[in-house]
């Protein structure tokens, strides 16, 4: 199982860097785009939707709620790069944002929370909130300057908070964060996550410089909510009674097992780094 995991892993790493590195902007963002469709084919079964059709149906919804926000941010994949309306962006990514404020509450009530959304209907609609909003937020953020080195720090925010979690929390574990949601995830493990991410931005820093309140103002925040991602999964899984969204990838689940964390932490990330324009 570990062998498969690590290959899988190692697969998975070397298609992404290169779609990062060598795909331009408009191309990244198609990428992204089919990675959220078969995270929409994967959240049709959390939402409860167990036929192939209904699924399908579902996939063609948010490829539609794609294309029509792509449509709206003026965007094209036939240009070699986006022009960015940042007042466009910004209301797609509060919007996606202002979902995450919405999704905490419903975690933090589970299980009583679900009888305001268990219904396969309502639970759709979460995954538009979900998923196109992330879909954006890669884009703008690739479509900036160093563009692959911010969307390669998102990922390493979520990679500090999801280490320091684990070893903190095997090390110092006591308290239960979600204990209904996630009887694993312990409040000393959340802290632990916190602090690799306050190590991460002083050495960003170091390297990058800038104005290190506003770095901080990025990275704490997707730190914080980057645990929220994988928290709402797993609040969704355990409702629907499934272990893994899918099992597409050999030791790891399904696609959205893996960007569960990445679909909180990317419009967070976006937001801030439009309002504070770090590094300025």
């Amino acid at each position: 199982m570990l062998k498969q995991r690590v290959i899988t892993a190692l697969i998975l790493s070397a298609i992404f860097l290169a779609a990062l590195f060598y795909l331009p902007v408009p191309l990244f963002s198609v990428f992204v785009a089919l990675v959220m469709l078969v995270s929409a084919w994967e959240w049709a079964n959390l939402a409860g939707f167990g036929r192939s059709w209904q699924r399908f149906g579902y996939v063609v919804l948010v490829a539609t709620a794609t294309f029509l926000a792509g449509y709206y941010l003026e965007m094209s994949v036939w240009s070699p790069d986006i022009t960015v309306d940042s007042g466009k962006f910004r209301e797609i990514l509060i919007i996606g944002c202002v979902w995450w404020a919405v999704a905490l509450l419903f975690v933090q009530g589970f299980p009583s929370s679900a009888i305001l959304w268990r219904h396969p209907l309502l639970r759709g609609l979460m995954g538009l909130f979900v998923l196109v909003p992330t879909w954006a937020a890669f884009t703008y953020v690739r479509a900036q300057e160093h563009g692959a080195l911010l969307v390669l720090l998102i990922v390493a925010v979520v990679a500090c908070a999801d280490i320091g979690g684990y070893f903190a929390g095997r090390r110092w574990g006591r308290r239960k964060l979600a204990p209904a949601v996630s009887p694993g995830k312990t409040l000393e493990g959340f802290l632990g996550g916190v602090s690799f991410n306050l190590l991460l931005s002083l050495i960003v820093w170091g390297f990058v410089g800038g104005s290190y309140p506003m770095l901080l103002a990025i990275i704490l925040p997707t730190s914080l909510v980057s645990v929220l991602g994988d928290l709402f999964e797993s609040m969704l899984k355990r409702q629907r009674g499934i272990k893994d969204s899918s099992a597409l990838l050999p030791g790891h689940g399904g696609v959205l097992d893996r960007v569960d964390s990445l679909t909180a932490a990317a419009p967070v990330f976006a937001l801030a780094l439009l309002s504070t324009g770090w590094p300025g």
